[in-house]
């Protein structure tokens, strides 16, 4: 095992005296004396052998191999004075890690502002954030490995809030052989041609929602991906309306008229699978999204 040479105190006396500007003005900032401050950078150079300072006049100036050991130290500082909070905020309570399953109907635009607003308050928290689909996100909340699920399946025996609501609309390409149907278009017409559907992220996936009649169907994880095979005229597919605004106003898609079903809306609500042993990070971000709910509700 490596066993390092220099001390984060060394380094730390050595960024004081540059960042004071001299031995002198380090020493008080300190509370040491100017002695052991010289002591500490000559041995830290001598173990580095490399020279870090050189003084002229009554003042010490960086070499050019000491400016580039300055900024990789205060990195190291940094460091552990992030391992020291984050120790103390584990002890408080705050965790350390917070996982977020988002089913990925959930619009970009609501979970993101609340992610940068939460970041000035994470005290050091990793965000995890895992995308999932349909029982994809009841597995999040059954199994409980998630602090925050955000799904349009809620299962029995647990709480949720509503968040907000998606509609889902059929789309194909304008060139597409469905473009050319009367409408509304039958049922028995459209399940002759491919279905472009998302894939359940379940280990164990059950097929109990939507339209899922075609003859054939080609499963994708993403909707980026289902979007990319619809434009090359391969099937149609379902998305959400706030995905495809931005190629139905362009002309690159069109929405199919489906006879029964126009449209297919699902309302996303916010789980706290485990809420009996939530941390303060979860409370406050679980209260930020709920917080930017209502703000929605307002303004709309």
């Amino acid at each position: 095992m490596y066993r390092p040479k220099t001390t984060l105190e060394q380094w730390r006396i050595l960024q004081a005296v540059v960042d004071c500007g001299g031995y002198a003005h380090a020493a008080k900032e300190l509370n040491k004396s100017q002695s052991s401050l010289n002591h500490a950078v000559a041995k830290l150079q001598d173990q580095l052998n490399v020279q870090l300072l050189e003084v002229k006049g009554r003042k010490a100036y960086l070499t050019p191999a000491g400016e580039v050991m300055l900024r990789r130290s205060r990195l190291l500082s940094q460091s552990a004075q992030e391992l020291e909070v984050l120790a103390k905020n584990i002890n408080q309570g705050w965790e350390p890690e917070i996982i977020i399953a988002r089913d990925l109907v959930i619009p970009h635009e609501f979970l993101i502002p609340v992610l940068k607003e939460f970041k000035p308050q994470f005290r050091g928290s990793r965000i995890k954030i895992v995308d999932t689909v349909l029982s994809g996100s009841e597995e999040a909340i059954i199994e409980g490995w998630a602090d925050i699920v955000f799904t349009v399946r809620v299962p029995k025996g647990y709480l949720s809030e509503p968040i907000l609501e998606v509609n889902f609309v059929p789309v194909c390409h304008p060139n597409h052989p469905l473009a050319t149907l009367p409408s509304p278009i039958d049922s028995e017409e459209l399940q002759q041609f491919v279905q472009i559907v998302i894939k359940d992220t379940a280990r164990n996936p059950r097929e109990i929602g939507g339209w899922l009649k075609a003859e054939q169907r080609w499963t994708v994880s993403q909707f980026d991906t289902a979007l990319q095979l619809v434009q090359e005229q391969v099937g149609f597919c379902w998305v959400p309306t706030h995905i495809a605004k931005p190629l139905l106003n362009d002309g690159s898609l069109i929405q199919l008229a489906i006879k029964g079903s126009s449209f297919r809306r699902a309302t996303i609500a916010m789980v706290n699978p485990h809420p009996e042993r939530m941390g303060p990070g979860t409370q406050l971000l679980t209260d930020m999204f709920l917080a930017k709910r209502d703000t929605n509700i307002t303004n709309n």
